[in-house]
C-alpha cells in the first residue's frame, strides 16, 4: 500500500501508529505561556486514526508523540541492525533531519555490510555491488543515501535541514531493502516450490546453454 506522509490537518495518511491509510479526526487548541512581556502562543493539535483509534499530538505543524517522526514504516525485511538506526534517524527527523540523514547514510552502510561487502567503505562496496550486478536502479538510490548522508556530517550543496529531502531518504532505504532482500526471498521462496522435476528440467536447461 501507498505511503501517505503524516502533516497537519490532512484528512487522510498513512497513520504513525498502525501503518493503514485512514481517515484522521483532528482537534486543536490554543496555548501561551511566558511573562506578559515575552508571550509566547503556540497550538497544539491532535489527529486521532479512524482505524485504531490512536492519537498524534502536534505542535504546530511538526508531530511530537509517536516519535517516529513522520517516516514510512521500515520493510519487514530489514535487517534488525539496519533497522534499529533507520529508528532511531525517524525519532529524531522533526528534531534534527541533518542528524537523521547521518544516520540514514551509517544504516546503509550496515546494509552494504548484511549484503556481504566490507562495511569499511559505502563508496567501494557499492562499486563491489555493481560489479556483482546491482540493478541501477538500486545503485542510484544507495548513492542517493550516501551523498546526502555525507553532506550533512561535511555541509556541501544539499539542503539537509530540509525536512522533505531526508523523508525521501526513508522511502529509497525500504526501496533498497525490497529489491535487494525482500524480492529475492519471495521469489527465492516460490521457486524452490516447483516440482522437482520441473527445476531439474531448468537446471539441465541452464547447463545445455552455458
Amino acid at each position: 500500500m501507498k505511503y501517505i506522509q503524516p502533516e497537519v490537518f490532512k484528512e487522510s495518511f498513512t497513520c504513525p501508529d498502525c501503518g493503514v491509510l485512514s481517515k484522521h479526526d483532528w482537534t486543536y487548541a490554543s496555548f501561551q505561556f511566558g511573562n506578559y512581556a515575552n508571550m509566547i502562543q503556540n497550538e497544539l493539535r491532535t489527529a486521532k486514526c479512524q482505524h485504531c483509534n490512536k492519537t498524534s499530538v502536534w505542535i504546530m505543524d511538526k508531530m511530537y508523540y509517536p516519535d517516529n517522526g513522520n517516516a514510512p514504516f521500515p520493510n519487514s525485511e530489514m535487517p534488525e541492525k539496519v533497522k534499529n538506526l533507520y529508528l532511531e534517524a525517524a525519532s529524531i527527523m522533526n528534531k534534527s533531519p541533518r542528524g537523521a540523514a547521518a544516520l540514514l547514510r551509517l544504516s546503509i552502510q550496515l546494509l552494504c555490510k548484511e549484503l556481504g561487502e566490507s562495511g569499511d567503505s559505502i563508496n567501494l562496496d557499492i562499486k563491489s555491488l555493481v560489479e556483482k550486478g546491482l540493478p541501477q536502479i538500486v545503485q542510484q538510490a544507495l548513492d542517493v543515501v550516501r551523498v546526502t548522508g555525507n553532506d550533512a556530517v561535511h555541509p556541501g550543496l544539499i539542503d539537509t535541514d530540509d525536512i522533505k529531502i531526508v523523508n525521501k531518504l526513508f522511502d529509497l532505504i525500504n526501496v533498497i531493502v525490497e529489491y535487494m532482500i525482500a524480492l529475492p526471498n519471495e521469489v527465492s521462496g516460490i521457486y524452490n516450490d516447483l516440482p522437482p522435476n520441473k527445476i531439474d528440467g531448468i537446471n539441465n536447461r541452464d547447463k545445455k546453454q552455458s
